[in-house]
């Protein structure tokens, strides 16, 4: 028994420095703001505010991408996705995402979900789907009987265009203009547990896409 639990302490200090190093380096765990209702409804149905997720600092967010920037001009985060790069061209209508002209896949229809109009504070409940942008696919809220917020910009160098998952309540590059890309410097890779807590099953420990 004696020998066992000195394995085990060996374990799991091994196990601490690991995870120690890869926290100093390479990973972060945090959790998502919660309270600012714009933030909230904009990053549904991904993420919740007040959720906890890993982010991965090893390499830059490229397109397709979950990840936290600086707002311009103010020291807000923003969570949304990478859907132009320097030198590509991003529109956004009613109909759908264009990225150099091709619009990102649309595909498999989604359960509902319930959001929370950041403007009056009332529940909306919402339809989803799946979107694939540079290969990667994620949910989206889509808009239902809203207008779009049209986008139609070329990306120039070092910069980024972010796109709310949350179509119908976004906060993003076409609220605040494009990011500099170099404050973009990890990707949100995997939820930990919800803001509901451990016990929400079915939202702990699931990767983000």
């Amino acid at each position: 028994m004696a020998k066992f639990l000195r394995y085990l302490a060996w374990a799991v200090a091994i196990l601490g420095l690991l995870v120690g190093a890869l926290r100093a380096t390479v990973i972060r765990w945090w959790q998502v703001p919660s309270g600012d209702p714009y933030l909230d409804a904009s990053i549904t149905p991904t993420l919740h505010g007040g959720d906890w997720v890993i982010s991965w600092r090893g390499t830059p967010p490229k397109d397709g991408d979950l990840t936290a920037c600086a707002e311009p001009k103010t020291s807000r985060l923003v969570i949304a996705r990478i859907v132009g790069l320097g030198g590509e061209h991003v529109q956004m209508t009613a109909a759908a995402l264009f990225v150099n002209g091709k619009p990102a896949d649309n595909r498999n229809s989604c359960d509902s979900f319930t959001s929370r109009d950041p403007a009056t504070g009332l529940e909306v409940k919402q339809g989803c789907s799946e979107e694939e942008v540079a290969g990667k696919v994620h949910l989206i809220g889509r808009l239902g009987n809203d207008a779009a917020r049209p986008a139609d910009v070329d990306v120039p160098a070092d910069l980024a265009f972010l796109a709310s998952d949350n179509r119908r309540f976004p906060w993003d590059s076409r609220d605040f203009g494009l990011v500099e890309r170099s404050t973009c410097t990890e990707t949100i890779v995997f939820r930990l547990v919800s803001s509901a807590g451990f016990f929400d099953v079915p939202n702990r420990f699931c990767l983000i896409h």
